[in-house]
């Protein structure tokens, strides 16, 4: 089945106003582009489910997009602060927005319960931590099975999240959806197992031979997918492994643009509103902007899968 969608159709037709949508991609293959056409169709009252809250999710709080953030990490990639996002939990400026806060591994044990369709996932990493006092959604629950010493035991849980859709981004996919990524894999299979609907974006759509001669990269296989967009260069300004290096420059100018309001609102509306979509977004930056962000070839050797004679 060909699944494949414009970026402008699939965020029409798989969000709605009102969501759960968990973006995901970890240091790599972060759905910009996905976040950009979200705000400019406008989408309202969303809650965004992402493990490390970053640039992105910055943007879509400016963007107004957003009402409750579900997240472990918030914060401009090593390179600073996030201006709207501060603005906003600090002084509810010019808005509060809603933060409901887990550890990393809190996320993935998360993702974890939402893909097996279980009512919640152990984990012992919150002993100690104050995130407990904080948030009411993690609990103890008595062990029914003794502990290391043989006592009772009381153990941390999670509750599962159930996405009404997950977004990825990755490095290619075919028609039907069979979506291949290499390098850092993030928690981009669990969070489309969790969801209700999964949208794939990536950098190029490929012949199915190509996916079946090297399986192993498929992450996220075709039936838990509902679309495919291409969009080469979309997870700018992170990177894409064996495409494009990250945008380090931009990263570090982010934190001076988000924490003004009115340059961060011309930002806005020179880069997603005063663009009809990301090709344009691309050609904008202009063939020398992308040509120093080229990478090189470091080519992984073929695997003999071997086969019946």
């Amino acid at each position: 089945m060909d699944k494949t969608m414009t970026m402008k159709d699939a965020i029409a037709s798989f969000v709605h106003d009102g969501d759960t949508v968990s973006l995901e991609g970890f240091t790599h293959l972060i759905p910009t582009a996905a976040g950009h056409e979200i705000i400019r169709q406008g989408r309202r009252n969303l809650t965004v489910v992402r493990m490390t809250a970053d640039i992105v999710v910055d943007q879509l709080l400016a963007g107004g997009c957003v009402t409750k953030l579900v997240s472990s990490f918030v914060g401009n990639s090593s390179a600073g602060s996030l201006g709207e996002l501060r603005r906003r939990i600090e002084t509810a400026d010019p808005e509060p927005l809603e933060f409901e806060e887990y550890s990393h591994y809190g996320m993935i044990c998360r993702y974890l319960a939402g893909a097996q369709r279980l009512p919640f996932h152990p984990l012992r990493s919150y002993a100690g931590s104050d995130l407990p006092s904080v948030n009411p959604g993690i609990r103890k629950v008595t062990s029914p099975y003794p502990g290391p010493d043989g006592a009772t035991e009381e153990i941390y849980v999670v509750p599962p999240v159930n996405p009404d859709v997950t977004i990825v981004h990755a490095q290619r996919a075919d028609r039907s959806g069979n979506t291949q990524v290499w390098g850092l894999t993030g928690v981009q299979a669990e969070a489309v197992y969790a969801a209700k609907k999964a949208v794939v974006v990536v950098e190029e759509i490929v012949e199915d031979e190509v996916v079946r001669s090297d399986p192993n990269r498929t992450v996220i296989p075709s039936h838990a997918v509902h679309a495919v967009v291409a969009c080469p260069r979309g997870a700018h300004p992170s990177f894409a492994q064996g495409y494009y290096d990250r945008d380090n420059a931009f990263y570090r100018s982010w934190s001076h643009i988000s924490k003004d309001p009115a340059r961060l609102r011309d930002w806005m509306a020179e880069w997603v509103y005063g663009t009809r979509d990301h090709a344009e977004y691309v050609a904008k930056q202009g063939e020398e902007f992308w040509a120093g962000l080229a990478v090189g070839e470091a080519m992984s050797l073929p695997v003999n899968y071997g086969r019946r004679l």
